[in-house]
């Protein structure tokens, strides 16, 4: 993770933006107190909003968990997006 002191961040906020969205990752503000921040994009955000509900819901993970090791082992399906279902 890109950690950067609050100084350089605010200086060059418009800078500091684009690199966490163009980086994909998120960036710790450093501040002298220890006191620090995280700077994330909206989409990571969603991102994990979005899988912490999912997890949330034990039938939900555990079908997350088995699709995955289904994947993992080579068991995938394709589906033809022409034919319908």
């Amino acid at each position: 993770m890109i950690a950067k002191n609050i100084r350089n961040a605010v200086e060059n906020f418009d800078k500091t933006c684009d690199d966490v969205i163009q980086n994909c990752e998120p960036m710790i503000i450093t501040r002298d107190n220890g006191a620090n921040v995280v700077l994330i994009s909206q989409t990571e955000y969603d991102n994990l909003c979005e899988n912490l509900y999912l997890c949330q819901n034990e039938a939900n993970y555990a079908h997350l968990l088995k699709s995955m090791a289904e994947a993992e082992a080579g068991r995938l399906t394709f589906l033809d997006p022409h034919k319908q279902l």
